[in-house]
């Protein structure tokens, strides 16, 4: 059993590919984020103007990640990038808590999109290699996480920097799009 059927099961299924869109407020670590899970170097990134798009292989899936910059001016146009999202990656700053505010009601929308309803979110409380940073218990109590009862949802802690708690977080997004696809 475990790991040879788990093959077996790969096999005989060619990779899903899954639409994760990717979003945040800007310097939230998205780029960082995306660029840890494609194993690339993050020692020079620059804020993202428009989106970045990688293809990630993992656990029989071909992850493809809509990496939208944060800033106040792109995120209307977050919503062009809404249709057939599998799941919603947010990512926060825990060390910014002068925006906890902002990017708790930029959440909040995004969860009342129509099309986005359902779709199981992670947030990645990221940047814990920080000493300022607030723990995700913290930012999950902060944001009402708890209210959320329309859709599965994690909150994960992460570092984009250490890749800390990032791989974590995929597991878990790899378990529920396996849950959504049945």
């Amino acid at each position: 059993k475990g790991l040879l059927s788990i093959l077996r099961k790969l096999k005989s299924a060619p990779d899903q590919e899954v639409r994760i869109l990717l979003l945040g407020l800007d310097n939230a670590g998205k780029t960082t984020l995306l660029k840890q899970l494609a194993s690339e170097d993050i020692s020079h990134i620059t804020p993202t103007q428009g989106f970045n798009i990688k293809s990630v292989q993992s656990q029989g899936f071909k992850l493809n990640v809509w990496d939208i910059g944060g800033q106040r001016k792109i995120r209307p146009y977050w919503r062009n990038y809404f249709e057939n999202t599998d799941i919603l990656i947010y990512v926060i700053d825990s060390a910014d808590r002068k925006r906890f505010e902002e990017t708790g009601q930029e959440l909040a929308e995004l969860l009342e999109e129509e099309k986005l309803s359902c779709v199981p979110v992670l947030i990645f409380a990221n940047k814990q290699d920080l000493l300022t940073a607030a723990p995700a218990s913290e930012i999950a109590e902060g944001l009402n996480l708890h209210t959320i009862r329309d859709r599965v949802w994690q909150i994960q802690s992460c570092s984009a920097l250490t890749g800390e708690g990032v791989q974590d977080g995929m597991n878990w997004v790899c378990k529920n799009v396996n849950a959504k696809k049945k």
